[in-house]
């Protein structure tokens, strides 16, 4: 049993596939229990930041385009678009709750750059005031993350929680956690609770599943959980088909695949 007990400051990591369906339009149903359960993990006293996708997956639909985008700047106005409907959600369901939200859309050089301080000075007052942070990369400008580095926000989860000193890591996915085998070809593959270690064993382990709104798969989310497990940060790997699997983390019962270096 993993305990959760001294973690107080948490970041969720939202991805496209939980959020939407597979037409790229919202799941308004699963997001609607999803802000329900975050705004009761807030009012128990923890401090919780969300990493959320889905703004180019929103802007898809509102543009009325089937596939995700391969050219830049398409992918960029998709993004454009969707941002302003993915905050407008957010805000109007937290608000439903007496919760507020803030929209902060970050880049690779300004996480890894000076300006860096701004963002943990933003985030501690929002905290201080009960603000939920929502993260997104900043897709419209950001050509070399689209193109190059993050391209999903497994990797920007991790650094937000490293730099946002978070206890936790929870990435919310369309897996129940991490498998000695890919579940979706193998009807053998079994669940792997806990994992003390990213090894090269570990790594082998991984699949290459990639959902046709999202962007990354397995690989990303060991190597974010290898990030954070290095400063001491754990990370746990959940279905975000139902969210309701984040009431059985923090109740202490055995949810996911929890990844830490405590033994």
């Amino acid at each position: 049993m993993y305990n959760i007990e001294n973690k107080k400051r948490v970041v969720i990591k939202v991805g496209t596939s939980t959020l939407t369906h597979k037409t790229g339009r919202l799941n308004i149903r699963r997001m609607e229990k999803l802000v329900k359960v975050i705004a009761d993990i807030q009012n128990s006293g923890r401090e919780v930041i969300l990493v959320s996708s889905g703004a180019i997956g929103l802007g898809m639909a509102k543009l009325g385009m089937q596939k995700r985008p391969t050219e830049t700047r398409l992918k960029q106005a998709c993004a454009a678009v969707g941002q302003c409907e993915l905050m407008y959600i957010y805000d109007k369901l937290f608000g439903e709750y007496n919760l507020t939200v803030a929209q902060l859309l970050l880049t690779k050089y300004v996480i890894e750059g000076p300006r860096k301080n701004n963002i943990i000075n933003t985030v501690e007052e929002l905290v201080q005031h009960h603000v939920i942070p929502v993260v997104n990369e900043n897709d419209t400008v950001a050509i070399d993350e689209l193109e190059l580095e993050f391209g999903e926000n497994d990797t920007l989860a991790a650094q937000v929680a490293l730099l946002c000193n978070a206890d936790l890591l929870i990435i919310l996915s369309d897996i129940d956690g991490f498998y000695n085998a890919n579940p979706k070809l193998d009807p053998d593959a079994k669940l792997i609770p806990l994992v003390n270690e990213i090894n090269d064993d570990v790594r082998k382990l991984a699949g290459d599943a990639v959902s046709g709104l999202g962007t990354g798969g397995m690989i990303t989310k060991l190597n974010a959980a290898e990030m954070v497990m290095k400063e001491g940060v754990d990370m746990a790997l959940l279905n975000g088909r139902n969210p309701a699997i984040l009431y059985d983390l923090f109740d202490g019962k055995e949810a996911g695949t929890v990844f830490t270096n405590d033994k």
